[in-house]
């Protein structure tokens, strides 16, 4: 396996409890001594905590709570979203990271997290990855008064397993791994789903097949996890080792294909059958106008609906169409088929809407039942409309039915991510 592995040298930088950590540098306060959560009081007590600071995680407070569970007796600050406020702090600190790597040696993986590829940097700067990891990490705190944590590894499979494992432990966030500590620091890990890139359905998998941890996953056979798995089971195999062929400057391919498009939104009150066909439009319009932007169209078409939390359950089904579409109208008449199908007057609370199996526009293939002219009208309007929200914002222009009672969409198009600028 000598000749899979690169010697490289790359940080993955994560920015500590970030949105929970940005609000304690607009106050002023130190994220490790303040009770401060980041959430939505005004949507009930079931709405979902999306931040919590590091003293609240060390006190045993999860980071995705509700509010109704937080502990009354911490008199924990709450501070409701701010996603454009979020979203300056994080280009304040990429431009920080790109004061040490061009721009094709970072791949931003989210909003507050980034890899970094310094192996073509060590010369210029006649530094040690550690010594530049701690340039940055100080750069980042005195200028926007952020934490960071890093880990280092020869691919970026290592760095982020370094960061999430030793990393938070070390007293300067910085951990540093390379193939040696592999089987001291990975095989170790008594659960499978403590590996990043194993979730809970695949470790389920992998425990079928007599796999119980990561040390059973580096010295089983490579041809049984091909079998069982396809590729990804054999990527998993080399992972074990701390084996990653990724490249961060071949960031185009690896990370932007679009694999689906989806919608999801929890509602403000529950919704009947009636009311909910306003919102399974508009989460329809927006599917399809991604798509449109995409150039792609999509032949699966998928719909979720979730029942009020004092009620339970929901359902979720499919249907494939005979040939892709890219038409708002044609996915609203197969999800409202799914709807009319499964829904016995239960109270709704969330709905998600998803198309996959996804091509380029190339050519529409013809029905003898389709009235091609006014499909392509439609889709010519539905591209005009896209074309005024793009030049004078999502509610310059809508359909007549957002002015019913039950619309989101307008109150929606005010928000950053589902949440208040």
């Amino acid at each position: 396996m000598e000749h899979l592995k690169l010697q490289r040298h790359i940080l993955c930088i994560d920015l500590k409890s970030f949105y929970a950590s940005v609000e304690c540098s607009l106050l002023g306060v130190d994220p490790f001594k303040t009770p401060l959560v980041v959430a939505d009081p005004t949507r009930g007590g079931g709405s979902v905590v999306l931040a919590v600071t590091p003293y609240l995680k060390a006190l045993g407070v999860p980071n995705r709570c509700r509010v109704k569970d937080l502990p009354v007796h911490l008199n924990i600050q709450i501070q409701r979203p701010r996603m454009k406020t979020y979203m300056r702090f994080a280009k304040d600190i990429i431009a920080i990271y790109l004061r040490y790597v061009s721009d094709e040696d970072m791949h931003v993986y989210s909003i507050d997290e980034v890899f970094l590829d310094l192996t073509n940097y060590l010369t210029l700067y006649q530094r040690t990855p550690f010594d530049i990891a701690k340039n940055i990490l100080k750069d980042i705190l005195d200028e926007t008064h952020i934490t960071a944590t890093c880990g280092i590894g020869r691919n970026m499979l290592m760095a982020k397993l370094a960061l999430d494992i030793d990393a938070k432990h070390d007293p300067e966030y910085i951990a540093s791994w390379d193939y040696d500590d592999i089987p001291k620091k990975l095989w170790t890990l008594t659960r499978l789903s403590d590996m990043w890139g194993i979730g809970p359905r695949m470790e389920r998998n992998l425990l079928r097949l007599g796999i119980k941890n990561v040390y059973d996953l580096a010295h089983s056979q490579p041809s049984l996890l091909k079998h069982h798995f396809g590729i990804i089971g054999e990527e998993m195999y080399y992972h074990a080792h701390g084996i990653d062929m990724s490249l961060i400057q071949d960031k185009t391919s690896l990370f932007t294909r679009q694999k689906s498009f989806g919608q999801s939104q929890v509602l403000f009150k529950d919704y009947d059958g009636k009311n909910f066909k306003i919102i399974l439009r508009e989460t329809v319009d927006e599917v399809a106008r991604r798509l449109r932007h995409a150039r792609m169209t999509a032949q699966t078409i998928a719909l979720g609906v979730g029942f009020s939390k004092s009620y339970g359950g929901g359902f979720g089904k499919q249907f494939t169409l005979e040939h892709p579409t890219m038409h708002a109208d044609v996915i609203f008449q197969v999800c409202e088929m799914i709807f009319d199908a499964e829904y016995q007057d239960e109270p709704i609370r969330r709905i998600h809407v998803s198309v996959t199996q996804l091509k380029k526009v190339s050519y529409t293939q013809l029905s003898l039942f389709d009235n091609q002219e006014q499909r392509d009208h439609k889709l010519t309007l539905e591209y005009t409309m896209d074309k005024i929200k793009d030049t004078y914002g999502k509610n310059s222009i809508h359909r007549a039915l957002s002015e019913l009672e039950g619309s989101t969409i307008k109150a929606r198009n005010h928000m950053v991510g589902g949440h208040h600028e």
